[in-house]
């Protein structure tokens, strides 16, 4: 491994640290922790805004502002059906994140307990 392939091991890990910490700075509040929950519970389908709003009891202007801030950590994709904006987890960054946070996991054992 050359040392050009060591410096983009870095600035990938780097990278990589610096999408987890987003993720998990987003997720490390009360609501938005919630309203995340309410999303993966419901699928891919996701929920529109009024539909997360009256599950969790939160005001529409609190609830967009958290939504702004799981998308902003790339946890939550937004996709406009019809008049509606519609919210779903973002499982692939979801997986990364989750993929990132257990590698190494048990030293490298299958099957090992940590």
């Amino acid at each position: 491994m050359g040392i050009d392939s060591i410096l983009d091991f870095h600035k990938l890990g780097n990278m990589e640290k610096q999408l987890a910490v987003s993720a998990l700075g987003a997720l490390a509040q009360e609501t938005r922790l919630d309203v995340f929950r309410v999303l993966v519970q419901a699928g891919p389908e996701g929920l529109s805004a009024g539909a997360i709003a009256a599950l969790l009891g939160i005001p529409p202007a609190t609830l967009s502002f958290h939504l702004k801030e799981l998308k902003g950590a790339g946890l939550v994709c937004c996709e406009r059906r019809g008049r509606s904006r519609i919210y779903s987890p973002d499982f692939p960054a979801v997986n990364q994140l989750i993929a990132f946070l257990t590698a190494n996991c048990c030293r490298g054992v299958d099957g090992g307990e940590c």
